[in-house]
C-alpha cells in the first residue's frame, strides 16, 4: 500500500470524517472512508492515535458472580444493545478517574478497586482510529438511573446463566458479546 493523500470530508460536534487515498500493491488506486474524534489529522502520523479517547468498565460485584452491563438505545442501530459501560476521556483525565466518573454517571455505582487494566485498542479499526482503555475490575452500590439526557442506558448485574440466555436472545456490541461469551462459559 502507498498512501497519497488525506482529505476532511466533514466536520461534525465529536466525529470528523477523511478520505484516505492509496495505491494497492496491484497499482488500483483506493479511497479508503475513516471516522475519527481527531479534527485535525493531515497525514498518516496524525492518524495513529498515541492516547485512548474513551475508557471501557468490565465490572463485577463484589461477590465475582454477577457482571455489569448497560442496555442501551443505540440510534447508529435504532435499537437496544448490550454493552459494558463506556465514555470518552476528558483532557487530562487518567482512565481511571474517566471510569470512575463514567461508571457514577451511567449506573450510580462507585468503583470500588482495578484489578487490571488492558491499556490500548481499537473500538472500531474497520472505519476508524477511536481507541479505548479496558478497566477490569469491582464495582458496588445501588443501581441508579443515567445521570444523562442524551443517552437512553438501563443498567443490570448478571449472572453467567443469565448472560447465557441474553447471548441467545438479544443484541450486543462485539467486543461485550465475545467478553461475555467467554466469561460465561468459565
Amino acid at each position: 500500500m502507498r498512501y497519497k493523500k488525506i482529505e476532511k470530508v466533514q466536520t461534525g460536534k465529536f466525529i470528523h470524517r477523511y478520505d484516505i487515498t492509496y495505491e494497492t500493491e496491484k497499482k488500483r488506486e483506493k479511497v479508503y472512508e475513516m471516522i475519527s474524534f481527531s479534527p485535525r489529522i493531515r497525514g498518516l502520523d496524525d492518524i495513529q492515535v498515541r492516547e485512548p479517547d474513551s475508557v471501557v468498565l468490565i465490572m463485577q460485584d463484589k461477590s465475582g458472580e454477577r457482571l455489569l452491563l448497560n442496555r442501551e438505545f443505540r440510534l447508529a442501530a435504532a435499537t437496544w444493545v448490550y454493552n459494558f459501560p463506556a465514555g470518552l476521556l476528558e483532557r487530562g483525565e487518567s482512565a481511571e478517574e474517566g471510569g470512575r466518573r463514567e461508571l457514577k454517571e451511567e449506573t450510580g455505582l462507585d468503583l470500588v478497586s482495578v484489578e487490571d487494566i488492558l491499556p490500548f485498542s481499537y473500538s472500531a479499526v474497520g472505519f476508524s482510529n477511536a481507541s479505548n482503555v479496558c478497566l477490569v475490575g469491582t464495582a458496588d452500590g445501588t443501581i441508579r438511573e443515567s445521570d444523562s439526557d442524551v443517552e437512553e442506558i438501563r443498567a443490570g448485574w448478571y449472572t453467567k446463566s443469565q448472560m447465557r440466555e441474553l447471548l441467545r436472545t438479544e443484541l450486543f456490541a462485539g467486543r461485550t458479546q465475545a467478553y461475555c461469551y467467554m466469561w460465561s462459559r468459565e
